[in-house]
């Protein structure tokens, strides 16, 4: 059975303008103090040797930190003092416990099967008074994604969760109809509109002739998001009971038949590409397949572009939700063809009004509220756009300096608490 090791390590405390914008979303009371550390949560499936204890350490203090990092916390609540602590919901598995597996055991640390950072925060209001309960509430609103993350009431003692799967249930489409299938959709948020209720009721009771599964149900409805229904523009149209000729995606493909002949890729492969210039220097390996040294040679290069949309990830969850994003178009580039390099990459955000504290414009509405479920366009901005940096800047490094990075990565620098409402 697994066994949680905890190591703790101190972050600086909160500056003054971080401090100021924080208690300004604070409803009673001001902080005179925000201390904070890391707590880093190590699940082994074993009892480390010394030679692996040793490794780990050195791994998680940084190298430069390690009398900073101890298996005793610094934090200790006191009266109208209180400690919080917050992490990854313990249900998954962060890519950062993935990347952190992987290098211990890489380091000859095996023994690893789960690593999730998490962070500690102590407020220590001005005055000697206490941090009430609606304080406290809005603090915690404030410093964590509660998609993603959750709180932890003491240091945890296992990466269950306890939650057992539901088991799989049928939806009886064939004797309760199209009711059927909107009673999961309200039940389960599946998100299906009239045009998908009628169109998967039709398919199931006429055509497959079989009532589906809730997981059925759940794929439909993903595949049927913003996100993913790239599937849709290959379909039939079908306007006023006549079907047209060509799909929507194929209409778009017909404006190759007009351009020039400039287009390499075009809506095949992962990037576009248009022609380049053929003999270009370029510093190359001599044997790409191994250790080789680097030789320049004439070759031919194309620019190549590509996108990616992550509306609703960034929506949701603004950091994660744009690291994929990010991701995604780094992934993309490089795998075009036989092999290709990322150059740049740009990230750009449209929302509504920002509502930053102390910096007020004529044209934001205040009044308007955004659905509770979702970021606000401030959280957007500031999470999204930190989200993608810190995927493209750890893109393509070593992996011990991706590690380095890695472990450092949303440290409670302040980053997250600027600005909040």
């Amino acid at each position: 059975m697994a066994t949680i090791l905890h190591y703790y390590r101190p972050s600086p405390p909160a500056s003054a303008s971080l401090l100021s914008s924080l208690n300004a979303s604070l409803p009673s009371c001001s902080l005179s103090s925000l201390r904070r550390e890391v707590c880093f949560n190590i699940s082994v499936t074993r009892e480390p040797t010394g030679e692996e204890m040793r490794r780990l350490k050195w791994l998680i203090s940084e190298t430069f930190c390690a009398a900073e990092t101890t298996a005793t916390p610094a934090l200790a609540a006191g009266p109208g003092v209180p400690l919080v602590e917050f992490g990854p919901r313990l249900t998954f598995c962060t890519a950062f416990s993935s990347n952190a597996v992987e290098i211990c055991r890489q380091c000859g640390v095996e023994c690893v099967d789960r690593f999730e950072q998490s962070r500690r925060y102590l407020l220590v209001p001005k005055g000697g008074g206490a941090v009430g309960k609606d304080d406290l509430a809005a603090f915690k609103r404030a410093v964590h994604d509660r998609m993603t993350e959750m709180e932890y009431g003491k240091p945890i003692a296992s990466f269950d969760a306890g939650v057992a799967p539901e088991p799989v249930r049928v939806v009886p489409i064939m004797s309760g109809g199209r009711a059927a299938l909107e009673r999961i959709n309200d039940e389960k948020g599946l998100g299906f509109d009239d045009w998908d209720l009628d169109y998967y009721t039709e398919l199931f009771r006429e055509k497959l002739k079989r009532d589906p599964t809730d997981v059925e149900c759940f794929d439909m409805g993903q595949s049927n998001s913003e996100h993913s229904r790239h599937w849709f523009f290959g379909g039939k149209m079908v306007i006023d009971g006549e079907e047209k000729e060509d799909t929507l995606f194929r209409m778009v493909k017909d404006t190759l038949k007009a351009s020039n002949p400039n287009s390499v890729i075009a809506f095949h492969d992962n990037s576009s590409a248009i022609r380049g210039y053929d003999n270009v220097n370029m510093m190359k390996s001599s044997d790409p397949a191994n250790p080789s040294p680097m030789k320049i040679e004439p070759t031919t290069l194309h620019p190549i572009l590509t996108a990616e949309t992550h509306n609703f990830p960034c929506g949701v969850a603004p950091f994660p939700g744009a690291e994929t994003g990010t991701g995604g178009r780094l992934r993309d580039v490089q795998a075009t063809g036989r092999g290709a390099h990322s150059v740049a990459g740009v990230s750009s955000y449209c929302v509504g009004n920002l509502n930053i504290p102390g910096y007020e414009l004529p044209w934001e509405d205040k009044s308007f509220e955004y659905p509770g479920n979702l970021a606000s366009p401030l959280e957007i901005e500031v999470e999204a756009s930190n989200g993608a940096s810190d995927y493209g800047n750890k893109y393509g490094e070593p992996v011990v300096n991706g590690f380095t990075r890695s472990f450092g990565q949303r440290l409670p620098d302040g980053e997250r608490f600027e600005w909040v409402k």
